[in-house]
């Protein structure tokens, strides 16, 4: 969640529309969205940092250069491993080094700011103001057209090479210290430099003439008609590595696509990243293409073809040289819930919460806040809370929750409240639902971790009554908040091509309009979790296989991201000098430990962990890792106490005791019920009946078991501590099938049936 507000007022308010004209709602099915705000409500912000042709289309929000669009003066763009940002003096170009920065805390934050930039102008004419030209999948073009007159650049997820054109004439170079040009005879087109202890390189057209100015300026004379160069950073200064960039600098990328491939036989996802290019001059060499972490760590397909290294904020970027690569993970599936708990001697203390939770759903259904985001929290929570009453075998009580669940969602998606509404604003190709909190409509944040929540509960409601979902009733509105957030087509109108996923960063950004000095940011990552396997519930609900290979694909990956820039459980990509367990803020350029609403310790390290579902059974990956999180828990807390800065109404001190619970019990079940308090503080998104169901399923069932696959999506499987296995699968369609897992072990699943073999 994004809750930090960076005002760009003036962006924040703009509309693009004649209000009075489209403040007429619309039916959807038995729903209604309205086509601008109501009364005095603030409307969502233009997008006009575009050209004409991207104008068409919907708006990139929610990316890592989602401030090209929305900001007069946008702020750096995090690429990885350089950093850009457009002023009205041309581009600058840089790379980030490392800087370590103490806290209160007692622990550091670390940031790779953008910082002593190269500028590069041109001499002919002065730059305009910077537009998106073009968005591919994980590339972009700016445009600083001026007139007739124009410098384009492309700048491409993870490549040190950023390719640039000029409408006419000669490019400038200035550096912000005196630089030491290097290699002086290795090739008369190339310009390397020594500049304040890093190294970069410009690459221009044979006839180039390169003018020193001063220490500190340099002058590209262009040959007529070869009005295009390269900027590139160099991992090191040696000759093997300039010789590699300039086999490569002339080969400018004109488009990037993901593909991804979901095996369903033996539950992996297949993703490939393409880069087509043009070569300006010479043989087309292809891209040099930087590999993440995520991308190179254990992939056969890449071993013994990496080249140098850059170091960034996600670890060691790697170089490969080729126009394409792919990875394989493995899909490590989920069922919707557990079976009921028959015979634990704690029956009667789970009878006696479900009792007390049942009496006081309705109240607890909107606990905090007003927004679409709380009650989303509150329809989950109250949908799995349903869930456990009827696998208890308790249908009336779970009817009633049902009903109350379907009755809360119809009064937000039926238009006729005056402050919780859905809009469309066709404008920019977005959908929002007011009421506005946390900048979700102004800044336009979060959509997926709010959507996630509604697309999940529509979905289990449809488990019990898939009537609810049809397209004459509720379906269509769900639908909406799914484009929104999981289009797969380019170009639409009516959204963007998966608009808050980085496609080659390999997870989910949070703010819409990419606002800050360190790029955008990403705190919540189980909240994305969650709504990647709302997509694949509602996939294998409505039949729609490839929203479910999608989703397979999103959720997947993430998890992988997690891992690495969120957890670090490979030992890859945290400095040295980072200390903390866990990651709780990822930006662009800069990690911490720490949220935007509080210092409190278990909040910054459980908001990566909630809402702990049957979906989120990737947080045991690691067991060691679960443990040390919730050790390293104890001494921040110590020193939140001693030293931090105690809130008038502080939370208890045990906030959110039924995640830490449900999370210690994903690695150790026995012990998460010692410290199990059926009274302690339990967050908004959940309830004591499911977390101690939860907790009491994993004593009997087992913890996670991911070296076991099956030929479904919606699978689980668990390994006790006696050796043997508890295997799940769940069957959303309408006609039996036959689950067959990797351990040689099958199971036949009756429609709308979880299959259980113990």
């Amino acid at each position: 969640m994004r809750f930090l507000h960076v005002c760009q007022c003036a962006l924040v308010l703009a509309f693009a529309g004649n209000g009075a004209a489209l403040a007429q709602p619309v039916k959807l099915g038995a729903g209604t969205y309205f086509l601008a705000p109501k009364g005095s409500d603030k409307p969502l912000p233009a997008a006009p940092g575009r050209t004409d042709a991207l104008l068409k289309t919907a708006a990139q929000t929610n990316q890592w250069y989602s401030t090209l669009l929305f900001a007069a003066k946008p702020e750096a763009i995090f690429v990885q491993p350089i950093t850009v940002k457009t002023t009205p003096a041309g581009l600058e170009f840089a790379l980030p080094v490392k800087e370590v920065v103490p806290t209160w805390r007692r622990d550091v934050e670390i940031r790779y700011p953008h910082k002593d930039p190269l500028v590069i102008s041109p001499l002919a004419f002065e730059p305009g103001a910077a537009k998106l030209a073009k968005a591919d999948d994980w590339s972009i073009d700016i445009t600083m057209a001026r007139g007739a007159d124009d410098m384009r650049v492309t700048v491409v997820r993870g490549s040190p090479i950023v390719p640039i054109l000029v409408s006419r004439g000669d490019v400038r170079l200035r550096l912000p210290v005196a630089g030491e040009r290097l290699h002086t005879g290795s090739d008369a087109r190339v310009l390397a430099l020594k500049v304040g202890g890093k190294t970069y390189a410009m690459f221009a057209p044979t006839g180039v003439r390169w003018e020193q100015v001063s220490a500190t300026e340099w002058n590209a004379r262009l040959p007529e008609g070869k009005g295009y160069l390269s900027a590139a950073a160099l991992p090191d200064d040696k000759a093997e590595t300039l010789a590699l960039f300039t086999r490569h600098a002339y080969a400018f990328v004109q488009q990037t696509r993901v593909e991804w491939r979901y095996d369903e036989a033996a539950s992996t996802v297949e993703t490939t990243f393409k880069a087509a290019t043009k070569a300006m001059e010479g043989p087309d060499n292809g891209p040099l293409l930087g590999l993440y972490p995520h991308h190179w760590f254990q992939n056969a397909s890449v071993e013994g073809k990496l080249g140098p290294a850059f170091d960034t904020v996600r670890g060691q970027l790697r170089l490969l040289a080729a126009p394409q690569f792919k990875t394989t993970y493995t899909h490590n599936g989920f069922v919707p819930y557990w079976p009921g708990i028959k015979d634990s001697p704690r029956q009667s203390e789970l009878q006696e919460v479900m009792s007390r939770d049942l009496r006081d759903a309705r109240r607890e259904m909107l606990q905090v806040g007003q927004s679409a985001y709380w009650q989303g929290l509150g329809l989950q929570r109250t949908m799995k809370l349903a869930d456990v009453f009827e696998q208890q075998g308790d249908l009336a009580g779970r009817d009633r929750l049902l009903a109350m669940v379907k009755k809360r969602a119809e009064e937000w998606l039926d238009g006729s409240g005056s402050k919780n509404y859905v809009h469309v604003n066709k404008s920019i190709g977005n959908t929002a639902i007011y009421p506005d909190e946390f900048f979700a409509v102004t800044e336009l944040n979060d959509r997926h971790f709010w959507y996630g929540y509604w697309i999940r509960t529509a979905a289990e409601i449809a488990l019990r009554d898939p009537s609810w979902i049809a397209k004459d009733q509720w379906g269509g509105m769900i639908e909406l908040l799914i484009s929104d957030i999981a289009t797969t087509e380019r170009g639409k109108a009516e959204a963007p091509f998966l608009r808050t996923y980085d496609a080659y960063e390999g997870h989910s950004w949070a703010n819409g309009i990419g606002v800050g000095e360190f790029g955008n940011n990403n705190e919540s990552s189980s909240e994305a979790i969650n709504a990647w396997s709302s997509l694949i519930l509602w996939g294998e609900i409505t039949g729609d296989k490839a929203l479910r290979d999608l989703g397979i694909f999103l959720r997947t990956t993430e998890i992988q991201a997690i891992n690495h820039y969120w957890f670090n459980i490979h030992g890859l990509v945290f400095a040295p000098e980072y200390k903390n367990a866990d990651v709780s803020l990822v930006f662009g350029g800069q990690y911490m430990h720490n949220t935007w609403w509080t210092d409190e310790p278990r909040q910054i390290t459980g908001i990566n962990l909630l809402p702990i579902t049957t979906a989120h059974l990737y947080l045991a990956t690691d067991p060691k890792f679960v443990r040390k999180n919730l050790d390293a828990l104890q001494a921040e807390m110590k020193v939140y106490e001693e030293h931090g800065k105690r809130p008038r109404n502080p939370p208890p001190r045990d906030i959110w005791h039924d995640i830490f619970s449900k999370y210690l019990a994903l690695v150790d079940p026995d012990e998460a019920l010692k410290t199990w308090d059926r009274w302690g503080s339990v967050n908004a998104g959940d309830s004591r009946t499911h977390a101690l169901h939860f907790m009491l399923s994993l004593k009997e069932m087992g913890t996670p078991h991911f070296g076991v696959t099956a030929n479904t999506p919606l699978y689980s499987v668990f390994k006790r501590p006696d050796g043997g296995t508890t295997h799940l699968a769940y069957n959303a369609g309408s006609t039996p099938i036959d689950v067959k897992f990797s351990d040689g072990k099958t199971l036949k699943v009756m429609p709308r049936t979880l299959g259980v073999l113990r």
